[in-house]
């Protein structure tokens, strides 16, 4: 019978490796969607301020500038889920590419994609309220800060759906899925710049003082990054 059966048996289909589903890769997004059930137990304002921000809407606004906003319990889980689901992308586009060190791992590399974007965010802000005391505009670079952390919560929610879709489904190509992640950040980041002539524009302010700003915390990082990754390709 053993025999018999074994005759009628035939090689299966080799499954396909698939590098963007590890478990730790699962964990990490059911973690950043239990964060963010939390927050929207505890409060309705999610996504508050993204008409404002998509609509350029608030510039200006004496509220837009307060900043004691960015230090609640609530404020740091928001920037937390931003930053580990930015990372997460970050990673998985690496891993995709092949860029990742060989004597990195997986999770690890994912790890220092955090940090680095949190030391990234830590430090423009450092720059900007140092910036805003030594220049007497406090209110203008606490406005546009604010406007940086809503770039990454906006970004994280629409990334968040991009992950999702790369790890659970195959309806669309993983290149058709970073170009779309790629595009939103792209978009996200114009806006900010935007928001930020048109904070320069309305207050009066020297546009030379706006594109040496730009130059050196906008436009640099972005060149290095990318010079960088072009490299490692």
């Amino acid at each position: 019978a053993k025999a018999s059966l074994v005759k009628h048996l035939r090689a299966g289909d080799e499954i396909t490796f698939r590098p963007l589903h590890d478990d730790w890769i699962i964990l990490i997004i059911l973690f950043s969607a239990f964060m963010f059930a939390i927050v929207r137990k505890s409060s309705d304002n999610i996504f508050h301020g993204v008409k404002r921000f998509f609509l350029f809407r608030g510039v200006n606004n004496p509220l837009s500038r307060d900043i004691g906003g960015l230090f609640t319990l609530e404020s740091t889980i928001k920037n937390l889920i931003s930053f580990v689901i930015l990372g997460l992308f970050g990673y998985s586009a690496a891993s995709y590419h092949g860029i990742i060190p060989s004597l990195t791992g997986g999770i690890i590399f994912w790890i220092i994609s955090v940090i680095i974007i949190i030391a990234a965010v830590s430090l423009r802000h450092l720059v900007c309220m140092v910036t805003g005391a030594a220049s007497g505009e406090r209110d203008l670079f606490t406005e546009y800060l604010l406007g940086i952390y809503q770039f990454y919560r906006f970004s994280a929610l629409l990334i968040f759906v991009v992950i999702i879709l790369i790890s659970y489904s195959t309806i669309f190509p993983l290149e058709s899925c970073f170009i779309a992640g790629a595009i939103v950040l792209a978009t996200l980041y114009l806006i900010r710049v935007i928001r930020l002539f048109i904070i320069f524009i309305n207050r009066n302010i020297s546009l030379f003082y706006l594109i040496l700003y730009l130059c050196a915390l906008e436009i640099l990082p972005v060149a290095i990054s990318v010079k960088y990754f072009s490299g490692l390709t």
